[in-house]
């Protein structure tokens, strides 16, 4: 069984994740979007560290923290002066966004519930998995396990990044 400990930990560091994933996605100026971008990444490191992942926790901070949101800032000083506010959304916008927000969640509700994964397991025996467990499937390699999406992503991001800064330096 966990410690009391580490779920309180757990907890503040997915509230911390969900605010600051919130703020960077509704701030209205960019530098602070990065800023609190780099308070999300910090947070996965921690859920890494957390999990026993030292390793992967220190390349979450190393690479992504420390390298890619460089990038991200030199590419936001290079494109656009950074004190200038982004344009308000109109109220249309607004609801569309939401409405899509809203039904994504709910389609990737269905899917997770209605996954093989779960088949003849109650939702309540699904919840109460172990941080290993967790950590097992995140970062394994076999059926139902995500190591290689995630690799993918991030060479994905890095392709965007180096994309975005090639772009800024041919204006």
């Amino acid at each position: 069984m966990e410690s009391v400990g580490n779920i309180v930990i757990y907890f503040i560091i997915a509230i911390a994740i969900i605010v600051f994933s919130v703020l960077t996605v509704t701030s209205r100026r960019i530098l602070r979007s990065a800023t609190y971008l780099l308070f999300v990444l910090f947070a996965t490191a921690g859920l890494y560290f957390q999990l026993g992942y030292e390793f992967l926790g220190a390349v979450q901070i190393a690479v992504y923290a420390g390298g890619i949101l460089v990038l991200f800032v030199f590419a936001i000083l290079l494109t656009s002066k950074p004190a200038a506010e982004a344009e308000r959304l109109t109220t249309k916008k607004r609801w569309l966004g939401l409405t899509a927000a809203i039904l994504g969640a709910l389609v990737c509700g269905y899917a997770l519930l209605s996954s093989s994964i779960f088949c003849g397991k109650t939702i309540d025996s699904v919840l109460n998995v172990d941080m290993q467990t967790i950590g097992h499937a995140l970062m394994g390699t076999e059926k139902y396990q995500y190591l290689l999406p995630f690799e993918a992503v991030s060479i994905l991001l890095l392709a965007c990044i180096i994309g975005g800064v090639v772009v800024a330096r041919k204006r």
